[in-house]
């Protein structure tokens, strides 16, 4: 995977703003809106974010469990639906507006505070911190 520069105006404070939106929208999408808090499914995206970005050796370990802990610690959920299968975000994910030529762009920690945009992320990684997350 490839980290795509930020401009000027796309500040590390803005991806953040975006941490978790990309999963979360595809549970809020399939669930359809309203049967799952913005809040909610925002966190579990983060949860899967996080993983995604663990397993792909930004993130350490420390940091994925921590933020797993304050999520909790806060009442958040950080597990999906249950019936929603990994496969099925993919294409909810793909229709996110930082898709960009067909590749998906998505906000990854990469420490506590600190996120970055990636693209070029193997689908499998992926769908492997969705299985992990759910």
């Amino acid at each position: 995977s490839k980290i795509i520069s930020l401009d000027e105006r796309e500040s590390n404070f803005r991806a953040l703003l975006n941490f978790g939106h990309t999963y979360g929208h595809a549970i809020e999408a399939h669930a359809g809106y309203g049967n799952w808090l913005h809040g909610e499914a925002i966190s579990v995206g983060m949860a899967m974010a996080s993983r995604t970005s663990e397993l792909l050796g930004y993130l350490k370990n420390t940091d994925y469990k921590r933020i797993l802990s304050l999520l909790k610690k806060t009442g958040l959920p950080i597990k999906g639906p249950k019936n929603m299968s990994a496969a099925s975000y993919l294409p909810y994910m793909m229709r996110d507006k930082k898709v960009i030529s067909g590749e998906m762009r998505l906000i990854l920690p990469i420490s506590i505070g600190k996120a970055e945009i990636y693209s070029g992320i193997d689908k499998n990684i992926i769908l492997s911190a969705i299985k992990d997350s759910q």
